[in-house]
This record gives C-alpha cells, structure tokens and sequence, in this order.
C-alpha cells in the first residue's frame, strides 16, 4: 500500500515538472517572440503595414538551420491572431541541392486573412519551395506583397549559410487551450 501511494506521488511530481519544464520552454519562446516583434516593429524593417493589416501572423525568433547537400531546419514560435497570442507552433524544414553552411534566422509568417490564418491553426500546414521568403536587412524595406494569402520573412541573425535548394517547410499548431 505504501508502495503503491509512493509510485503515485512520484508519478505526478514527474507530470508536474513536465508541465513547468514545457511551460518554461513555451514561455522563453514567447518572451523571444515578442522580442522579435518590437524590433521588426522598427521603421527601417518596414513590417508595420503587415503587423497592422494581417489577420495573423507566426513568429519564429530562433530557427536552427544547417546543411551540406541535404539540409534540415527547425524552430518554435508563437501564434498570434489581431496582434494576441493564440498557441504555440513547430517548424521542420526539409531540402536538397548546392547548400552548405550552418545559420540563425528569425522568420515571421503574415497571414492576409482569416482564411489563411484558418488553414495554418487547423493543423499540419506546409510552404512548397515555390513560396520563398524574402530576406530582410537592417535599412531596406520589406515592400512586397502576399502570395495566396501568405508572406514570409527571414532575417539572419548569425551563421553563414550558401544556399541553392529545393525544399519546404511544414509547420504544426497547437492551440493556447491544449498547452496544458
């Protein structure tokens, strides 16, 4: 009986410090995230139209990538829906061809509508190779339109990467309700 009323205790303090581990982490991304935004917010990066006429956007402030002919990427973001967070996001990237190097980037997904922003949270989405992201810099403007409801940025933050490849990327949802 005591066995039994030790195994339970241990068993949900494991559960315990696995919720507070993951909420540590999402929390971390988040502070990250909004990080990101207040400096993409900045009149030389020329995102504020986007921030202020999207229905939605993913904010991605740590995106590992590295690759020698095959390259891989992943990364967590934060959701957002009219400016709030709405749940947290995973991204995995898969490609193939002339590519070598390692590299940092933040990347932020703008969702035109609600349609768009409704396809991304229903579950498992994916951007084909055909769907680039248009590179931002310190001092240039980001004055370009969306693409099926869609516009992705990326900006390097550390890391050398040359790149001539083939790939896509796939992202999953996960709702604030279900992060329990």
């Amino acid at each position: 009986m005591k066995i039994t009323k030790l195994f339970m205790v241990l068993a949900l303090m494991g559960v315990a410090e696995t919720t507070f581990a993951q909420s540590e982490k999402d929390q971390k991304v988040m502070a990250d995230a909004n990080d990101a935004k207040e400096m993409l917010m900045e009149p030389e990066y020329g995102l504020t139209y986007f921030f202020d006429n999207s229905k939605g956007y993913a904010i991605f402030p740590n995106v590992g990538e590295g690759a020698l002919i095959i390259g891989g990427a992943s990364g967590n973001g934060v959701v957002y829906e009219d400016g709030n967070p709405v749940g947290m996001a995973n991204l995995k990237k898969i490609d193939i061809g002339l590519q070598a190097g390692g590299q940092s980037v933040l990347e932020i997904i703008f969702f035109e509508d609600e349609a768009a922003l409704d396809i991304f949270k229903d579950g498992e989405y994916e951007l084909g190779a055909e769907l680039s992201a248009t590179m931002l810099k310190r001092g240039a403007k980001a004055s370009t339109s969306y693409s099926n409801g869609v516009k992705v940025f990326a900006k390097p933050k550390a890391g050398v990467m040359a790149d001539l490849s083939v790939g896509g990327q796939k992202f999953e949802f996960t709702p604030m309700e279900n992060m329990d």
